[in-house]
């Protein structure tokens, strides 16, 4: 199963690790669960040999071997209370109980172990989370108390082990889990004899288990702010403003030069106004291999040039772009189309008529540093 979930986990690898790890902290009462399974356990003893066939006579409690070799299967049911701190770590308090005695033609002696447990979420922890995935892959270790609810005895657990959960829905998720406890020989008193066997030795048990997760309140977690895109909407700003007042600068040497050789006229000169619209080219940015826009908040700045185009009659151009550095060239082409495409969409809800729109797919490229800023769609008047 390990060896599986590295496999899955090596191809979501493949993101851009700025991607990674991109969620906000969520409250304390947020990101908490309640686990309920049924469980079959298999015990015996550091000198015995788990593979003398625990599946003998699988009914609650069965003993199979002698007195010096012998293993015990039981089934019972756990239920554990968690929370995840961030979406790879969390802990859980769980509590098994069990049945056992019946395997020695005595009584039932039931059993309680009590374990605080850390979660290791591998899928979220490598690939990076993503609130789609359905399978997810959590090693845990832990320890706690082993209580002998009828003989009193007590002693302390060593617990590990894999939990995997299925996703169903937000709120639920389907569990099987594997896992191994150690307990401490004071758990079955070496001294007392049960069914004519002594536990005078540490005691082992795996177990299988299957059940549900429920989670409680806010369970997902949200993405933090683009950062890099927030730079990059401004400097691409800032840039094109230097670019106009380059250009500005450049218009108004080449009038006063024109004034300055302009002949002398009698007549009076008549004055035209001429009006000429000037925006700065707004970006967009989208995430790595997505066409959707990440922060509605660029589409702000969308807006307000939507608004002087339509009201001078401007045109608008639109051009997407990819980064060259992931992707083939003919799926960054596409994908600067997509994003064009998209912004194009939101212009035509801002009241802008498609026809006055010019799409421009310019496919992957570098010319911005680092090499993420490129993933976006600018929009300008023409």
């Amino acid at each position: 199963m390990l060896a599986v979930a590295s496999l899955s986990m090596s191809a979501m690898a493949q993101d851009d690790p700025t991607e990674k790890y991109s969620v906000s902290t969520n409250s304390f009462w947020s990101n908490w669960f309640i686990q309920t399974n049924v469980n079959w356990s298999a015990f015996y003893r550091s000198n015995d040999n788990l593979l003398s066939n625990p599946f003998y006579k699988f009914p609650m409690g069965t003993a199979v071997g002698d007195n010096d070799h012998n293993v015990v299967t039981s089934l019972g049911f756990s239920v554990a209370v968690g929370k995840w701190f961030t979406p790879g770590l969390g802990l859980r308090t769980k509590a098994n109980a069990l049945w056992l005695g019946k395997a020695f033609d005595s009584d039932v002696d039931k059993y309680l172990t009590l374990n605080e447990q850390v979660l290791f979420n591998l899928h979220n922890l490598i690939g990076g989370y993503d609130e789609s995935r359905v399978w997810n892959c959590i090693p845990y270790f832990g320890g706690g108390i082993g209580i002998g609810l009828d003989s009193k005895d007590n002693t302390y657990v060593w617990s590990a082990g894999i939990l995997n959960t299925f996703k169903i829905s937000r709120k639920v998720a389907l569990n099987l889990e594997l896992g191994y406890m150690s307990y401490g020989q004071e758990m079955f008193n070496g001294n007392q004899a049960v069914g004519g066997i002594h536990f005078d030795k540490r005691e082992n048990a795996f177990t299988v288990e299957v059940g549900a997760t429920f989670n409680l309140g806010k369970g997902t977690w949200n993405k933090t702010p683009d950062v890099d895109a927030i730079k990059a909407l401004s400097q691409g700003q800032i840039d094109a403003l230097n670019a106009q007042l380059t250009d500005a600068q450049a218009e108004n040497a080449r009038l006063k030069d024109m004034l300055a050789n302009q002949p002398k006229q009698t007549a009076p000169v008549e004055t035209k106004t001429v009006t000429k619209v000037v925006a700065a080219p707004v970006s967009v940015f989208f995430n790595l291999g997505q066409a959707k826009v990440a922060s509605k908040k660029d589409l702000q700045n969308v807006s307000e040039l939507a608004k002087v185009a339509k009201e001078n009659n401007s045109k608008i151009v639109v051009t997407g772009y990819a980064d060259s550095k992931t992707g083939s060239a003919n799926f960054n082409q596409k994908l600067s189309e997509k994003r064009a495409n998209t912004v194009v969409n939101e212009l035509v809800k801002m009241g802008v008529n498609r026809d006055d729109i010019e799409v421009v797919a310019a496919g992957g490229v570098a010319t911005l540093s680092p090499i993420n800023y490129n993933r976006r769609a600018t929009v300008e008047i023409k």
